[in-house]
């Protein structure tokens, strides 16, 4: 498997706090079934700004560190009008030096620039995914929005704790339906702390298993993060 969304160098936003942790959540990974991981440090103007440049240094410090497991750079932006000038001036990241890029929206007030940013993106030859909307609460409340930003060419990322309701019922019930619905198309950890995240891996693919089928798992879990290393076409 291939975890997506994580949060697993130090020192760089709000997940891993030192090196010992950093090997520590590797380890979990590995011990769950993961072979390569995603790194996925926030980028959020005037608050985590650690440009790629640095990003890559401690990312392949870290590599050297570890065995059995591969570490690819990438960020998880925060929604804003500059993301296509901080991906073209190597601030903020996409997914191994793909086309994809991996942003998320505001939590609780739906964004007056997320169609924008998505066309934007599209037209600077991007790709865009936009991490977890199961949290979303206006995306709790109608999944009309997803549906559309959808239909403009967007996908989409949920995580593995949502649906054993680490982030409440309502986002548990909204995964529910958007695996259901076949709007998603990977997941991810989100993970930023040790004997947290990957701990519920298992408990979470067995809940999954329930709503999809086992060749949409492997979507999920493994083939279509594949396409994005690789930078080839999801259909």
């Amino acid at each position: 498997m291939i975890d997506f969304h994580s949060h697993i160098l130090p020192n760089i936003d709000d997940g891993s706090r030192n090196m010992e942790e950093t090997l520590n959540l590797i380890q979990e990974a590995k011990e769950v079934g993961f072979t390569q991981i995603i790194s996925t440090s926030h980028y959020m103007e005037d608050y985590c700004e650690a440009n790629e440049s640095k990003r890559k240094e401690v990312l392949n410090y870290v590599q050297k560190q570890v065995n059995d497991i591969e570490l690819f750079l990438g960020s998880e932006i925060y929604i804003s009008n500059e993301m296509v000038s901080l991906l073209q001036e190597k601030e903020a990241s996409t997914i191994n030096h793909s086309r994809y890029v991996l942003f998320e929206l505001p939590m609780n007030m739906k964004p007056f620039n997320g169609k924008e940013m998505v066309y934007r993106l599209i037209e600077n030859g991007y790709i865009p995914i936009i991490a977890h909307p199961e949290r979303y609460h206006y995306v709790q409340k109608d999944m009309e929005y997803v549906k559309e930003l959808s239909e403009m060419g967007a996908l989409f990322q949920s995580n593995y704790g949502s649906i054993v309701g680490w982030y409440g019922k309502d986002a548990e019930k909204t995964m529910k339906k958007l695996l259901k619905e076949d709007v998603i198309h990977f997941l991810g950890s989100d993970v930023h702390r040790v004997n947290h995240t990957y701990t519920i891996i298992p408990k979470a693919l067995k809940k999954i298993r329930k709503i999809i089928s086992e060749e949409k798992l492997e979507e999920l879990t493994t083939l279509n993060a594949q396409k994005v290393l690789n930078d080839e076409e999801i259909e």
